[in-house]
């Protein structure tokens, strides 16, 4: 199925200059000291294997030596303009433990673990190629979902902060029997939350291993939280389908469990929570949010296909004709946010008209 749903190959998108105004004016452009091209330099490398001896993919990169000072220098630096002010004061106490290469996927990033030399305690960041999917992905998922999002563009160079929790595909495999029935009314409450504010703010192909589950503590029982970690399939993809996880064949579990534990209601009185949460945080968001998609609706982020497949397809289920008379993808996003904000003050009683 996923086939059918997910191009097999999505461009990158370069930054525009609009786009890099926006992110120049909410502190997200700045100068940095290397590019993602300069960590391609490396000289040697070697496969990285998880605890059961499964190829995980990525790769411990290594430097010429005339290099590696250098580069080790300007990746503490970075660490500092994403975490901290900038200055050089804590540089001395920082070490770059590894520089791991992904050759997987799209972006094929690099992980950088920065170490604080005086408590052993330690942090990732990614270095990737810069995306316009991805950039407008990250800043939506900062201004309308729960979870904030920290990372920074220079030119082609996309820097980004790492998103703690377990991976979806890893949970699914080796936690999903062991849940008590409390725990998978709430993953399945979540997930369908999750499920629903995908789909309205249109991002794409969230399979298992492109979220994670953040578990907290909280008195007597765990409380979790689903994160998306992949933004490159931000308003893309033509078919409505694939904004759904529910239609990903990886989330089947996470699927018939969700219909198993909760009743139809619930499942219609969680979906009505998310869209009006969403309402809520594009209403409070709303200057920032409209100079973000006013970026979008002068981009070209997608296919002229592609585009007309989805507003036909979003109209279809909505009857909304501003999905119809939508010309790209900035502006079926702007329709899908309209709605459940119109939708929201309507249904409201104890909304001030």
């Amino acid at each position: 199925m996923n086939d059918k749903l997910i191009s097999k190959k999505k461009p990158a998108f370069p930054i525009t200059k609009l786009l890099s105004g926006y992110l120049t004016n909410h502190g997200r452009h700045i100068k940095i000291p290397i590019f993602y091209d300069d960590l391609l330099r490396f000289q040697g490398a070697i496969e990285i294997f998880d605890e059961k001896g499964n190829d995980t993919l990525w790769i411990r990169t290594y430097y010429a030596e005339h290099e590696r000072a250098e580069i080790e220098l300007s990746l503490k630096q970075i660490y500092t303009i994403l975490h901290s002010d900038g200055s050089n004061s804590i540089l001395p106490y920082l070490n770059i433990d590894s520089i791991d290469f992904c050759t997987f996927g799209n972006t094929k990033p690099f992980r950088i673990k920065v170490r604080n030399v005086l408590n052993d305690n330690y942090i990732f960041l990614y270095v990737k190629k810069a995306d316009a999917s991805r950039v407008y992905g990250l800043e939506l998922e900062h201004l309308l979902s729960p979870n904030h999002i920290n990372f920074l563009v220079h030119k082609d160079t996309l820097i980004e902060e790492h998103i703690s929790g377990i991976p979806g595909d890893i949970f699914i495999a080796e936690n999903f029997d062991s849940c008590s029935e409390q725990d998978q009314k709430a993953i399945a409450k979540e997930f369908v939350k999750f499920n629903e504010r995908c789909f309205v703010r249109l991002l794409a192909d969230m399979r298992s291993y492109n979220y994670v589950f953040v578990l907290t503590h909280d008195f007597d029982r765990l409380q979790y939280r689903i994160r998306a970690i992949d933004f490159d399939q931000q308003s893309y993809e033509g078919n409505p389908k694939v904004y759904k996880p529910q239609f990903l064949k990886e989330n089947i579990k996470l699927v018939e469990m969700s219909l198993n534990v909760l009743a139809p209601e619930s499942i219609e009185q969680y979906e009505k929570e998310e869209r009006s949460l969403l309402a809520k945080r594009a209403s409070s968001e709303q200057e920032r949010l409209n100079e973000l998609l006013n970026c979008m609706k002068k981009d070209n982020i997608s296919t002229p296909e592609k585009i007309k497949e989805l507003k036909d397809g979003l109209y279809k289920l909505t009857a909304d004709v501003n999905f119809k008379k939508s010309k790209n993808m900035g502006e079926i996003l702007g329709s899908a946010l309209d709605f459940i904000i119109r939708n929201y003050k309507s249904e409201n009683p104890y909304m001030i008209k």
